[in-house]
């Protein structure tokens, strides 16, 4: 048996499954796309999650576009974030030229144009329907992320949430946060937690504030509110095909910390809300992560080692999460070691760093007989991936240099009026257009703080000195010497007084001719 003859035999045996499966594609050997040689992917392991990863420019968002239709296809709802906007062109179907029929041909399949249901979100409500999530749903740990906090600012979030959860106050967006920030920092509040909790110091309680404010200014905190998303409407289906959710983040891709945190914050809440579903023949969802490095770029340990939990715990939900990013070491090895599915697109080596990265790649793959790994990574085309991923026994396949099948949709995005169209057309559009505005900490907090402005205006006021009265009473002696017979009888002592002091009292004295003193 030849050594091409020895190849297909092993990938057919490999990848061999009478369960249905994501159709990837036909292996290359040597150069030479082998028709016989299917490189699929069981749907029952697509909750063993998954990575796609490449350089710029080569293929990884059309990859992901594969994936959806297929999940799609057979009945399984997508998530995926859309940075650059260019995934919307799904719902609409593909245009049949010679270049695609002529890939569809080599692949031994035919190429058929087809559009799939979709729902566009938005975190700005400016391009699809609103996402939203309460302060509350996200939690310290997800927050302190997006704000980009140090790890004593940290701590003092969450002895707001503890306080909050502690006291019945529901926070749902930043106007509460803020509230109960200045609350427990400058209010009433200070001396209530000081015992319980610990103090906030004025300078943690500013850097907190600044950070709030500056997300307000940026006009992004309008995804922290009510009517808060309800994950259950991500698992939807529609005449038998799972619908694709795509959250457009073309207005908000500056903002990185921002929205790869939320899409966390919904995989957080798919997992606390989803019942246990043990292995299934396919997953209740898969969540794809685009751009995932920068998901976990200066991430703090307690983020990272509440993402691990949750890629570790969420697949007996039902759910998948496939990462998307350039390199493999962009994943922390307590993530990346749970992708059980890894499809490589080319790799660049120009740089010494370049370098170092393709030999740890590398060592991700099992071995093979029939590749020299790194040197199929760097020689990879445009719509080509090294691929391994698990079969139906849960063991890694024998690796294959892929040729991709074509998505059959249109690659790229809506015209801006089909998209407007798309968007007014949808209930969940109408649904979460509206911010509710309920009572929640700032209400209450209002009140209070209210209260005890007047209980303290009133224990001042009962504790002032009473005013002393502008007049002594006079005393008897003092008003009768204060009446006409007095003030006369006054006059005329006095005047006497004086008369004989200068020798002008009396007549007698005139007459003997001398004064007091004999003068």
């Amino acid at each position: 048996m030849s050594n091409k003859e020895q190849f297909i035999a092993a990938i057919q045996k490999s990848y061999k499954t009478d369960r249905p499966v994501i159709h990837l594609g036909s292996a290359i050997l040597d150069g030479e796309i082998l028709t016989e040689a299917r490189v699929n992917l069981p749907l029952r392991m697509m909750n063993r999650h998954g990575l796609v990863a490449g350089a710029t420019g080569s293929g990884k968002t059309r990859t992901l576009q594969l994936l959806a239709e297929q999940l799609s296809a057979a009945g399984v709802p997508v998530f995926m974030s859309d940075i650059k906007g260019d995934l919307s062109g799904i719902a609409q179907p593909g245009t049949v030229n010679a270049a695609m029929q002529e890939r569809s041909e080599i692949l031994g399949t035919s190429f058929e144009p087809k559009g799939y249901p979709v729902e566009l979100y938005s975190l700005s409500g400016q391009k699809g329907a609103q996402m939203r999530a309460t302060v509350l749903e996200f939690g310290p740990v997800l927050l302190s992320k997006i704000f980009e906090l140090n790890e004593t600012q940290s701590g003092v979030l969450s002895v707001l949430f503890k306080y909050a959860d502690d006291k019945d106050l529901p926070m749902v967006d930043l106007n509460d946060l803020k509230k109960v920030l200045h609350y427990l920092a400058e209010g009433p509040g200070a001396a209530e937690i000081k015992a319980d909790y610990g103090s906030i110091s004025s300078s943690t309680a500013g850097t907190i504030l600044r950070k709030i404010v500056a997300l307000e200014q940026q006009g992004v905190g309008t995804i922290f509110g009510e009517k808060s998303f309800e994950i259950t409407d991500l698992i939807d289906r529609v005449d038998g095909q799972g619908v694709i959710s795509l959250l457009n983040i073309s207005d908000v891709q500056d903002k990185p910390a921002l929205f790869s945190t939320f899409m966390l914050s919904l995989l957080a809440e798919l997992y606390q809300k989803l019942p246990e579903a043990g292995d299934l023949d396919k997953p209740k969802l898969v969540f794809f992560l685009d751009e995932a490095h920068l998901l976990f770029k200066g991430a703090p340990k307690a983020f990272l080692d509440q993402i691990e939990q949750v890629v570790r715990l969420i697949r007996s939900k039902g759910v998948g999460i496939f990462f998307c990013t350039q390199m493999a070491q962009d994943i922390p090895v307590s993530v990346l070691s749970q992708l059980g599915n890894r499809v490589q697109h080319v790799l660049r080596s120009f740089t010494p760093q370049d370098a170092d990265a393709l030999k740890q790649t590398v060592k991700t793959y099992p071995k093979s007989d029939f590749y020299e790994i790194d040197q199929i990574l760097t020689t990879l085309g445009i719509g080509q991936a090294l691929i391994t991923v698990l079969n139906e026994k849960g063991i890694p396949t024998e690796v294959a240099a892929t040729h991709l099948l074509p998505p059959t949709s249109v690659m790229g995005p809506m015209v801006q009026a089909d998209y407007e169209n798309h968007i007014r057309q949808s209930s969940l559009y109408a649904k979460y257009k509206d911010p509710v505005d309920p009572e929640s900490a700032y209400e209450i907090l209002t009140r209070r703080m209210e209260e005890h402005a007047r209980t303290e205006a009133v224990s001042k006021e009962e504790k002032k000195p009473a005013p002393r009265r502008e007049k002594e009473e006079k005393s008897v002696v003092s008003e009768a010497l204060s009446s006409p017979l007095a003030k006369q009888i006054g006059r005329e002592v006095v005047r006497g007084v004086f008369g004989m002091l200068f020798g002008k009292s009396t007549s007698r004295t005139r007459k003997t001719g001398g004064g007091l003193f004999g003068f």
